[in-house]
């Protein structure tokens, strides 16, 4: 199996083949991004019960009894039974982590029907930076918002698993690579998790030369950290432009 760290597939490397149908075996690939990119809305704190405990075992009883006597944990926390128990994951960087999986959105997305979290990640920055973008800017045109800035935390995460191999198949597989209809998409997400995958790595379509990754596990993915603010600049119609924040030492009098 080839190793994919950030480099390229080697051309012709040996992959291990699982079929979704009889007509279409998909390629699965060990992929090994140290450094994927992760942006969220910096509103979304991260969830500090996953960075506290440190057995998964005990995520259950702690995070019962912290609810009932605060019950706005709960929603804080996201729902945590959509997780199976052994593949949670504690420590440092569990917290963003875990919020893909236990905070759902019902309308869903690419590769999930709303019913389980995926963990989107970019393998550059100007990647993560064009899907975001998309995204907010159609929300920002659906809610009507006016013009305003709405800053975003860029995570950095390890992801290393064998996921199901969709790059470079745009053609063959033009229903999954849709631009806004995810139907289809849903359905091979849907497939591929029962059946036991970690996820999949994908050419992003809003950036020409860009892969992503939809990880279905927490496990697949480790050493999540914060790396940088940025403000996206709505002006009421696109997102114009995109900053960086930056805190800058204040001069002692």
């Amino acid at each position: 199996m080839a190793i994919l760290a950030d480099t390229d597939t080697p051309a012709g490397s040996p992959v291990v083949s699982l079929t979704p149908s009889p007509d279409r075996p998909l390629p699965v690939r060990r992929v090994h991004w140290k450094n994927a990119v992760r942006i969220i809305p910096s509103i979304f704190p991260p969830i500090d019960l996953f960075e506290r405990v440190a057995d998964p075992a005990h995520l259950e009883a702690v995070h019962a009894i912290e609810s009932a006597f605060n019950p706005r944990l709960r929603e804080a926390r996201g729902d945590l039974a959509l997780v199976p128990r052994g593949e949670r994951v504690v420590g440092p960087g569990a917290g963003y982590i875990m919020a893909a999986f236990t905070h759902v959105s019902p309308d869903g997305s690419r590769f999930s029907n709303g019913t389980y979290g995926v963990f989107y990640a970019a393998h550059r920055e100007p990647t993560a930076i064009a899907e975001t973008r998309f995204h907010r800017e159609r929300f920002m045109r659906a809610t009507g918002e006016p013009r305003s800035e709405l800053d975003m935390r860029v995570l950095s995460v390890t992801v290393k698993a064998l996921l199901h191999d969709l790059r470079g198949m745009r053609s063959i597989l033009p229903d999954i690579y849709r631009l806004n209809d995810y139907a289809d998409s849903q359905i091979l997400g849907g497939a591929l998790r029962a059946g036991g995958s970690s996820g999949v790595v994908y050419d992003s379509v809003r950036h020409e030369s860009g892969r992503c990754v939809g990880v279905f596990t927490p496990r697949a993915l480790t050493n999540c950290r914060e790396r940088k603010h940025l403000r996206y600049i709505w002006d009421g119609a696109r997102i114009a432009d995109v900053l960086e924040i930056k805190r800058l030492p204040v001069p002692r009098p």
